[in-house]
């Protein structure tokens, strides 16, 4: 590599789409990254493994699907939705919720670190679903121009999370979001796979356009 932050051309992956391995997740770095659609996906001894996966999940926000129940969900009045205003707590809130339920996360304090260094300089973001005053659950991901990857999300309070997703979408800050890897939770919501080539099209169309 030419620059210590340069990626080698993410069509050079290996079929599980690793692209490289790195020691540290700086915030150039981490930029760095995403501009060219790869994302680091866990830590082992103390390595970083970047990855752009064969088949990439993608939503533009106008495809969003929400259900007769969801807007029942969204007119109650239960719920209070902010952005930006609990950043830590929707990030630790996530990593807590996947050692929860399923014995295991990749965000360990070195993700929060790094994902927190990129909140406070402007490019990390969440989105907090409020009940009262305790958080019942959100999303974080990072930005790069008027694309939207999305990292994780959590709900301690069922529905929480779609709320969030749903509020992201309707923001109109964004023209795709990177939904990483395939689920059939987000293609239910109107997700689409797309081969990692269309992919970086489309990454490449939107990440200079500033988000509106």
């Amino acid at each position: 590599m030419t620059d210590l932050n340069d990626f080698p051309d993410p069509e050079t992956a290996d079929p599980d789409g690793l692209v490289a391995i790195t020691g540290d997740l700086s915030p150039d770095r981490l930029l760095a990254a995403y501009q060219a659609g790869i994302f680091p996906w866990f830590r082992e001894a103390g390595f970083v493994f970047w990855f752009c996966p064969p088949q990439r999940l993608i939503l533009f926000p106008e495809e969003i699907k929400v259900s007769h129940s969801m807007k029942q969900v969204i007119h109650s009045g239960k719920f209070r939705i902010t952005a930006d205003q609990g950043f830590d707590q929707v990030i630790t809130g996530c990593a807590e919720y996947h050692q929860a339920t399923k014995s295991r996360t990749w965000i360990d304090p070195a993700f929060i670190e790094a994902y927190r260094k990129m909140h406070e300089l402007g490019y990390a973001h969440s989105i907090e679903v409020w009940e009262e005053d305790e958080l019942a659950g959100g999303l974080y991901g990072l930005a790069t121009g008027s694309v939207f990857s999305g990292e994780s999300m959590f709900s301690r309070v069922s529905n929480a999370s779609k709320l969030a997703l749903i509020h992201l979408c309707r923001s109109s800050h964004y023209k795709m979001i990177d939904c990483q890897v395939p689920t059939q939770h987000l293609i239910r919501m109107g997700a689409r796979v797309v081969r990692r080539d269309q992919f970086l099209k489309l990454l490449a169309a939107f990440r200079d356009q500033p988000r509106d």
